[in-house]
């Protein structure tokens, strides 16, 4: 037997060989020990295959690796002649490798995972450890080719994001390199650097960054690091990124726990209504003489299309580097304003302003094609989001390029010289869930849209080079993946791989249940999941656990795609509830309409309204619900909405744990809240985001609440939570508190300490039984789970 199937075999063990509970009144460790199986780590290599990752080949043709029962097997597919054979003999190369380099060599396990093809394709290379090797494919002989490859350049295109503080610390910092791949850029003390590839010699490109007003950083609000914010032209001449100006904006402050004093940790942190916030003065760097070629605009908002930070997805330089695009986005996003920097002199003109009455987002970016001086641009002025074609030196509609229902959600690639593009969007295949996402074709006229992907499922696709062949792998929640050839009218061409569960199904595995409910309005269709103890009783009645997130960046269910375990939902109903996750109005994935439910009202119509209906809607279908025993739990947003659904519907939910909530949003980063509540307007004495605040609604808690914070998240400060509770203790209410000491927004070691003390609160007081004492979650470590020792 594999170690696959062994591990399976001992989880199915615990599964089926302990009683369904224990007696009324008392859970075992036996019955927490069940829960635990079903955790990701234990389920991790429970499924088998199911991915293509393809390697193009110059003639049409394409490899990729496949896992197998027994370890992993390459295969060379020729599209063209709906042919896929081993891409050489792995028994033979096995030995010969095993020749050449002295060792035992599995052929199921090959010591490399990325393979060479030689022009004729009658060889591969490869590398193993610092070894380069060169067989031929019928495995007669493998012979040493010097030392290994090595890696990657890195920073493809050019283009870096994420955090970048002051580049302050003693290790190597984070860099990004040119698309030529000699020259590495990085931040060092507030200032931008380049360090030649070659010699290693660095040398400053800025020299006028100093504390909080340094060159390419992005360490506003709760983003921090020292990755640089920059994007490269194409020739590997010039820079564009910005210097970021905080010198006066407000601070957020947290102590550290230990014995003696605590270190203060300081930085800086805007909040909705403050009147100075991050500012971006956006900026040209020479990369040979360091020359800054300041661009003749005022300074930017720290926003971007794509969220709530800076994107160097909002610059697209010009292929011979003279001109670079930039979008401004305002500071409360309600709009986007579309410009053309000179590179040389600074001169910015500006093309097209997009203004829209809640906020505005693009999901899948905007593109330039400099040869035709075009811009494709993303909207949702029809209600869904859509790209439209414009003249990029006149800024005029040239026309719609998607229509229809069902939002685009990317641009899988867009071919300038045939004008085609290729783009997924979600909820256009008729009778599917609408946030399963679909690949089509069209051209930039708008005309002769061609489905690309249309099995029921989610989908992701990989495109051949010259677009003849594309690679469509999907799946569903309770459909594991498969992986078909198309061609490019999208007919099948041929099936590649289908994921074999038989081990996660050995491991007494089984699906989340899809579910359609009805919103709060009794009309809009709601989707989500629902997970019950795999021992389901359908006469027994189980309480119900509703995994809530609000939005409005994301939703409560996660991608659609199969996944063995989503966090701890499946392991939680193992405990004997039924646990839903029911993404209401107001999250992203569907209409305008639906994402702006609540704009501008986070706490009186932050889903709630509709995830009760929906709880109800379920109840009424299935007798097994407990409706009566009605419970919500999450952690950042969802913390937020746990406390609230307790407060403003305290007679429904009886339990709710709040993790890690943003309960006052006058209390979190100023570029989420004024994107969603819209700019705080103080008027009589109070504002307009007092209303959505947890701790004035407080008073009204009658069922258990446990929040829980950790001491040290520069995420969501732990303010938040402390004055929920100190409104609770003002209204003389009874709750749970657990901070966790010098713990970030997801606890980290903390974690499964948070994940065993939530199931604990809910066997508690939602099946009125006592949980095992000492029990400690173990997972990655060989054992389940288990007795704290």
């Amino acid at each position: 037997m594999t170690p696959r199937i062994v591990r399976a075999a001992l989880l199915a063990t615990i599964v089926f060989a302990t009683p369904t509970f224990a007696q009324s009144g008392q859970m075992t460790a036996a019955d927490y020990d069940r829960a635990v199986s079903f955790l990701g780590p234990n389920l991790t290599g429970l499924m088998i295959g199911g991915t293509v990752n393809p390697t193009w080949l110059p003639d049409g043709r394409f490899w990729y690796r496949a896992q197998t029962a027994t370890g992993s097997e390459f295969r060379l597919v020729s599209p063209a002649a709906k042919r896929m054979a081993p891409a050489f003999d792995h028994q033979r190369l096995a030995t010969s490798l095993g020749s050449a380099s002295g060792t035992s060599v599995n052929a199921t396990q090959l010591p490399f995972q990325t393979i060479t093809f030689s022009t004729r394709l009658d060889s591969v290379s490869f590398d193993v450890g610092d070894r380069r090797f060169r067989c031929d494919v019928a495995g007669h002989a493998c012979v040493a080719a010097g030392a290994a490859a090595g890696g990657g350049r890195g920073g493809r295109g050019g283009r870096a994001g994420g955090g970048g503080g002051g580049g302050r610390g003693n290790a190597a910092p984070t860099v990004a390199m040119s698309p030529d791949g000699k020259s590495a850029a990085f931040v060092r003390n507030w200032n931008l650097w380049v360090r030649n590839v070659a010699t290693g010699q660095e040398r400053a490109l800025t020299t006028d960054g100093v504390k909080d007003f340094g060159y390419a950083t992005d360490n506003a609000g709760w983003r921090t690091g020292d990755r640089p914010m920059i994007l490269w032209s194409p020739d590997s001449k010039k820079i564009a990124t910005q210097q970021q100006d905080e010198r006066n904006v407000g601070e957020m402050h947290l102590l550290t726990t230990a014995v003696g004093h605590p270190t203060l940790r300081s930085w800086k942190y805007p909040l909705p209504g403050d009147s100075v916030v991050a500012m971006i003065h956006r900026v040209i760097i020479e990369a040979e003489t360091g020359r800054i070629v300041r661009l003749q605009m005022p300074p930017d908002y720290h926003r971007s299309t794509l969220g709530d930070d800076i994107s160097m997805s909002d610059y697209n330089w010009s292929p011979d580097g003279a001109q670079l695009a930039l979008v401004s986005t305002g500071r409360d996003h309600k709009d986007a304003v579309l410009k053309v920097a000179d590179a040389n002199t600074g001169a910015v003109r500006t093309v097209m302003t997009e203004k829209v009455a809640t906020h505005y987002e693009s999901r899948t970016g905007w593109r330039v094609l400099w040869a035709t001086n075009e811009v494709l641009w993303y909207s949702q002025r029809d209600d869904w989001g859509q790209l439209y074609l414009y003249d990029l030196n006149s800024g005029a509609l040239k026309n719609q390029v998607t229509s229809g229902e069902g939002p685009v959600t990317d641009i899988a690639r867009l071919d300038e010289k045939t004008r085609t593009l290729w783009f997924g969007a979600n909820g256009r295949e008729p009778g599917q869930d609408p946030y399963f996402r679909h690949y089509y074709r069209v051209g930039l006229d708008g005309k002769n849209a061609v489905s690309l992907t249309p099995d029921d499922g989610m989908h992701d696709m990989q495109l051949a080079p010259d677009g003849k062949f594309l690679v469509d792998s999907y799946s569903r929640p309770d459909v594991p993946p498969v992986v078909n050839l198309r061609d490019a009218a999208g007919k099948l061409v041929m099936p590649l791989e289908k994921a074999d569960i038989a081990p996660l199904v050995a491991n007494g595995w089984k699906p989340p249940i899809p579910i359609t409910v009805k919103a709060a309005d009794g009309k809009t269709d709601l989707y989500g999941l629902m997970f019950r103890p795999t021992n389901f009783d359908s006469t027994k009645k189980y309480p119900i656990i509703n995994n809530a997130y609000p939005g409005p960046q994301s939703g409560s269910t996660g991608s659609r795609a199969f996944t063995s375990a989503r966090g701890d939902r499946q392991a939680l109903a193992e405990l004997g509830f039924i646990v839903v996750t029911i993404d209401g109005r107001g999250t992203p994935g569907r209409s305008k309409s639906f994402h702006d439910a609540y704009y501008g009202a986070m706490g009186r119509d932050n889903t709630i309204p509709d995830q009760v209906a929906g709880m109800k809607d379920l109840a009424r279908r299935y007798s097994w619900i407990d409706i009566d025993k009605a419970a919500m739990w999450g952690h950042s947003g969802g913390g937020f909405i746990t406390a609230d659904a307790m407060f403003r519907f305290p007679d429904f939910f009886k339990v709710g744990i709040a993790e890690s909530g943003n309960h006052d949003q006058r209390n979190y980063e100023d570029d989420w809240g004024e994107r969603y509540q819209g700019l705080l307007v103080r008027e009589n004495g109070s504002d307009n985001y007092a209303a959505e605040a947890n701790q004035l609604q407080a008073k009204n808690l009658k069922g258990k609440l446990l929040l829980a914070h950790g001491t040290l998240d520069n995420n969501v400060p732990p303010q938040n939570t402390e004055l929920v509770v100190d409104a609770l203790i003002k209204a003389n209410k009874d709750f749970d508190l657990l901070m966790i000491p010098n713990a970030a927004h997801g606890y980290a070691n903390a974690g499964n300490y948070m994940m065993r003390r939530r199931w604990d609160y809910f066997v508690r007081w939602l099946l009125d039984k006592e949980p095992p004492k000492g029990y400690e979650i173990r997972t990655g470590t060989g054992r389940v789970g288990g007795p704290a020792q």
